[in-house]
């Protein structure tokens, strides 16, 4: 899954990217690409519309898990989350963003909103020490 975000978000530059992830727990079994529908200009903004959200739902049902959280890419900028993160971002839900820079993914990072909605802590992301390991990402507070 790990290898699939980052390939999103070199395929978007110098756009974000955004996708669902799925899984159960806090294992990651698939990284759904979602488009960027925002109206602010994808180069610093994504959007996920409902219809997507719920597109999401169905297809975490259909795999057998449940909707974990969701993923962006940071076009040259670190993979830190921003205050349009922080605004709209909702708790119970890991975020995965990824740093994209001058095309290239780097760093990816995982975030988790406190419930009071005040900032993110960061988490850790496991499985991912070998792009070519066959074991699922998984997302830890």
């Amino acid at each position: 899954m790990a290898t699939a975000i980052r390939r999103h978000g070199e395929e978007t530059f110098p756009h974000e990217c955004c996708g669902a992830l799925i899984g159960t727990g806090d294992r990651v079994t698939a990284a759904v690409a979602l488009p960027n529908t925002t109206e602010e200009g994808p180069r610093r903004r994504f959007l996920v519309r409902a219809a997507d959200y719920r597109i999401a739902e169905v297809q975490a049902r259909e795999l057998g898990g449940e909707l974990l959280g969701f993923y962006h890419s940071h076009p040259d900028h670190p993979a830190r989350p921003s205050q349009f993160d922080l605004d709209h971002a909702w708790p119970n839900f890991a975020y995965v963003i990824v740093s994209v820079m001058s095309g290239v993914a780097r760093d990816m990072t995982v975030w988790f909103l406190q419930e009071d909605r005040s900032r993110f802590d960061e988490g850790s992301l496991n499985g991912d020490e070998n792009s070519d390991s066959d074991t699922a990402p998984t997302v830890h507070r």
